[in-house]
């Protein structure tokens, strides 16, 4: 599996082919239930480039992020995660041609319409981080019902990032925080959009793409961080497994010793 840290190697620039098979120590890695995260973020990037390379207008490459999405979900379920939190659409996203947001929005309306019933029976709860109140009345509409219905799930929460910018979330925060009183990391911390979630573990990004690009940037630094090469299209359940093992291998300091 192409994966890399922050520190480790060159860019490769590789497509990723077959999902990978896990080695002997991955699987070893994956039965220490301790070392399996509780709280892992994915900035799902390679939509526009899996369409591309295969001569397919961008909104099919979405459509096919789309079934990553399912698969990734289902898979953290089942893995045992608490929440996985998936980098939808940011705050920046906005600057690109209007025919790509609107078949993006439509794509999440779908989405919700067509996965809600299964999401729910799998206990899995929905949360959204960012201005989703921004979006079209319908829409909002959509996402309000979805968050009501899957409240009193207990299962893995599955955190949207919709309209999300991290640095309009950390200034936020921060104007929350100094209004309320004394301005702490902690003050600023319980003013996050992500407040009451577990602690960020591990942050995946693909595509091959080494930066955070405005995704959670107060909350990933301590996180372990996993860049891997693939499209986020051909995203699959062994290419999480892999990174699960991945963070499960690294030794966690906080900046000690």
């Amino acid at each position: 599996m192409a994966m890399r840290s922050i520190a480790r190697g060159a860019r490769t620039g590789a497509i990723a082919g077959p999902p990978p098979t896990r080695t002997s120590d991955e699987e070893g890695a994956l039965s220490a239930g301790p070392r399996i995260p509780r709280h892992v973020a994915i900035i799902m990037d390679g939509n526009g480039r899996w369409a591309k390379q295969r001569f397919l207008p961008r909104a099919v490459g979405h459509q096919r992020g789309v079934e990553a999405v399912r698969r990734a979900v289902r898979a953290a379920g089942e893995l045992g995660l608490e929440a996985l939190t998936l980098y939808a659409f940011s705050t920046e996203n906005w600057s690109r041609p209007e025919d790509e947001v609107s078949a993006l929005m439509g794509l999440l309306k779908r989405f919700i319409l067509s996965d809600l019933d299964e999401i729910h029976g799998n206990g899995v709860r929905l949360t959204i981080i960012g201005n989703f109140k921004a979006l079209s009345s319908d829409l909002v509409e959509l996402i309000e019902q979805a968050l009501e219905r899957t409240a009193g799930n207990s299962g893995l929460n599955l955190v949207i990032a919709l309209n999300y910018g991290s640095q309009d979330e950390i200034a936020r925060a921060a104007a929350r925080a100094a209004a309320a009183g004394p301005v702490t990391v902690e003050s600023i911390a319980s003013h996050l959009d992500t407040a009451g979630l577990p602690e960020l573990d591990l942050l995946i990004r693909t595509s091959g793409e080494v930066r955070l690009s405005n995704f959670l940037l107060w909350q990933a630094a301590y996180a372990e961080m996993v860049f891997l090469d693939v499209l986020w299209p051909d995203f699959t359940r062994e290419h999480l497994e892999g990174a699960l093992a991945e963070f499960a291998r690294r030794e966690r300091r906080y900046g000690g010793r």
